[in-house]
């Protein structure tokens, strides 16, 4: 390697840790402008390309492969902010809306897209079924150090992750799909059917024996913890994949698996892969801001049509269709129109529009403009509007706790037995009871609290708050999971 090329490879590494300052900057940003980050970093990249050329010059194709990583890290880690105990009340209506949502979402946008704009069937088809999966990047940056009443936040969180996958798999199938007899048809629906079975199967088989390695296999350091689970993950997507199944859903499957479990070295693993998930963010919209050249299509016809079929989604689409799929759901009318307001769109469906870049369809380009518009829309508007949303509806939304920078804790060579960590989730039977309603009885006592980054005084009469952190020991947690898990609310 010569001197000029150690240089110019400085310069690129230069550029980059300047990128990812200036992004970290960016989260500040957000914050006071109540801006969301990724639209920041959507923006501010495609600026970038426009100015510097020379940044935009990845293909399709890469950008693809290197939103893809991204995404696997940030469904994994989503997975396990779930976990099991917080998804289970509300695993039902995240499965619904996340299949069923997806396919009613992508057909009405497809009807409008070939009646209103003349777009082909399949064209059509095509951006309906990129724009559909609301994007778990957005709307766990929106909700990120915010707390909701209630089960809105699980479902839309839950929905974020299950309709990704789904909507990867209908595009895949999609595409795959030439021709339009029914033959074609036929073997789109059984090519979508392989991927979510595969998916589902490889994403539980992992996340067990995930479970399972870190619970019984040690390891030489604390380092490595955090790379097995790492290593865990891509490797689920691997396998999903390779099987012809569905890599984004069984490894949120696996996220979600090993979310709950008491494993060494446990929280040294969530905030590695929270860290990675955060950096995942950065880098798969500033890559996707970087694919588009926003001067050329502010210019352009497509910013118009954008702009209309995002205020269809927003106000017609979403509203009536999955509005229609919640009737059966028990959740209160507040939390029924926040759900549906807050459907955000984001990195996904601009990584389905890379896809169909790649595919070399004939409306590719234009449809790649009008789903990056969508999504700029979506993300601006809608995740801007989030806290403010919750306000009007009377949802009770508090910011959690701020960053503990100091810590002090004892280690064990083995797992405490006995000892339980609790949080206190809105909507809970805990939730505004005094400890001494709890009816713990002797079978349990509450060893230690936290409340806003203090320790909280346990007596009788304290009464516990959302967000509380607990410690609880007891001979079983079977028991108190029900007093810690948001219950279900009368329409």
């Amino acid at each position: 390697m010569g001197v000029e090329d150690v240089t110019r490879f400085g310069a690129a590494v230069l550029l980059v840790s300047v990128a990812v300052l200036v992004a970290l900057v960016g989260n500040r940003i957000s914050r006071v402008v109540r801006v969301p980050a990724p639209a920041l970093f959507l923006v501010v990249a495609a600026l970038a390309s426009d100015l510097w050329p020379a940044l935009g010059h990845l293909s399709a194709e890469m950008d693809s492969r290197i939103v893809t990583v991204a995404l696997v890290i940030i469904l994994f880690d989503g997975g396990m902010g779930l976990g099991w105990r917080r998804l289970r009340p509300a695993l039902a209506p995240v499965l619904w809306l996340g299949v069923a949502g997806t396919v009613v979402t992508a057909a009405g946008l497809a009807v409008a897209g070939h009646a209103l704009f003349g777009f082909s069937w399949r064209s059509s088809l095509l951006l309906g079924t990129a724009l559909a999966p609301t994007d778990p990047a957005v709307v766990f940056s929106v909700l990120a150090g915010r707390e909701l009443s209630g089960r809105s936040g699980t479902i839309l969180e839950g929905e974020s992750g299950a309709n990704d996958p789904v909507g990867i798999a209908l595009l895949v199938s999609v595409l795959g799909a030439t021709g339009a007899d029914a033959g074609a048809v036929w073997r789109g629906i059984g090519e979508f059917a392989l991927q979510m079975f595969v998916g589902v199967a490889v994403g539980l088989a992992a996340g067990f024996a995930l479970r399972w390695a870190v619970q019984h296999i040690p390891l030489p350091s604390e380092q490595l913890y955090p790379i097995r689970v790492l290593a865990g993950a891509t490797a689920t997507y691997g396998l999903a994949t390779v099987a012809h199944g569905s890599g984004f859903l069984a490894v949120l499957l696996a996220g979600v698996l090993m979310g709950d479990v008491e494993a060494p070295f446990q929280l040294e693993v969530e905030r590695f892969t929270s860290a990675l998930a955060s950096l995942g963010e950065i880098v798969a919209f500033t890559v996707l801001g970087l694919s588009i050249p926003l001067v050329e299509l502010v210019t352009s016809g497509e910013v118009w049509i954008g702009l209309a079929i995002a205020a269809l989604l927003i106000v017609v689409v979403r509203p009536l269709l999955v509005g229609a799929l919640l009737l059966p759901i028990r959740l209160r009318l507040s939390e029924r129109l926040f759900v549906l307001w807050a459907g955000l769109k984001g990195a996904v469906p601009i990584l389905l529009g890379l896809l169909i870049l790649e595919s070399a369809e004939p409306d590719a380009p234009k449809l790649y403009g009008i789903i990056f518009v969508v999504v700029l829309v979506s993300v601006v508007v809608q995740g801007g509007s989030v806290p403010t949303a919750a306000r009007l509806l009377r949802l009770p939304m508090r910011e959690t706790d701020p960053p503990h920078p100091y810590a002090i804790g004892l280690r064990l060579r083995r797992a405490p037995q006995g000892l339980y960590r609790f949080t206190v989730l809105p909507g809970s039977p805990a939730a505004g009871a005094r400890v001494s309603e709890l009816g713990l009885g002797g079978r349990a006592w509450l060893s230690l609290a936290r409340r806003d980054g203090e320790l909280l005084p346990l007596r009788q009469d304290t009464e516990l708050h959302e967000g509380d952190h607990l410690l609880v020991q007891a001979d079983s947690s079977a028991d108190l999971d029900a007093l810690f898990t948001p219950q279900e609310t009368p329409s």
